[in-house]
């Protein structure tokens, strides 16, 4: 089964006042959507940094089960100014994705988007754009981080839900500042919280729903109340 175990993980900025992680440990197992969550600035996207080794820990390391490399996609990539959409995804993609890039344009809601240049898209459209290129690498485990930032909440569910029937086998990290959405559908929610509060990271269940309809409304807000309690 694929995990990642950070063990001990600690981080600073430059200065001993600005330290980010003191010796804090916690696994993500299996397939699924699981969260990093915690308030602004507590280190989610440092976190997720040091997770795909794009930062390295100052102690501690982050073991790895059953992954050859992970992928982290912000909110804030471009593709080529020069092509279109679908000149882009042509010339990268082999034959046999072809077909599941544009279905995925549809099912994102953005198949009109194809014949237009990234530049000329909203950042909702970018964002959706930016994040299929993702999903259609064969990597086991990709990083979320605020990828759906500006796309509508109806759009953002439907998106996920998506993603989790067509990709079970693969496990995302879902970093989102929308505390509803992050109890629905994620499974494992690791939870950052500033220095000095202790333990500095915890770990609750969500919901972990498949369908956007299929939803107990007091188990969600008592989740909700939790998520938000432990932060």
């Amino acid at each position: 089964m694929i995990s990642i175990n950070c063990d001990n993980i600690s981080f600073s900025y430059g200065i001993q006042e600005s330290i980010i992680f003191d010796s804090i440990s916690f696994t993500f197992k299996g397939p699924g959507f699981h969260a990093l969550f915690g308030e602004s600035g507590v280190g989610k996207s440092t976190m997720a940094k040091i997770i795909s080794g794009m930062m390295i820990p100052h102690q501690g390391k982050v073991n790895y089960r059953k992954i050859s490399r992970i992928l982290y996609t912000t909110n804030q990539e471009k593709l080529p100014g020069w092509q279109s959409i679908a000149s882009h995804y042509d010339s990268v993609l082999c034959k046999e994705k072809q077909s599941l890039w544009r279905n995925m344009m549809s099912e994102f809601g953005i198949e009109h988007c194809q014949h237009a240049r990234f530049a000329q898209l909203s950042l909702g459209q970018q964002n959706r754009v930016n994040l299929i290129r993702y999903l259609l690498q064969d990597t086991p485990v990709i990083i979320m981080d605020e990828s759906l930032a500006n796309v509508d909440e109806h759009t953002r569910e439907n998106i996920i839900v998506l993603i989790k029937k067509q990709f079970p086998e693969k496990c995302f990290i879902y970093i989102s500042h929308h505390v509803r959405e992050v109890c629905k559908f994620c499974d494992q929610i690791v939870v950052l919280r500033h220095l000095p509060k202790k333990p500095q990271v915890m770990s609750i269940k969500g919901q972990n729903l498949y369908e956007v309809p299929l939803m107990d409304h007091l188990n969600l807000e008592q989740n909700m109340l939790e998520l938000v309690h432990v932060s």
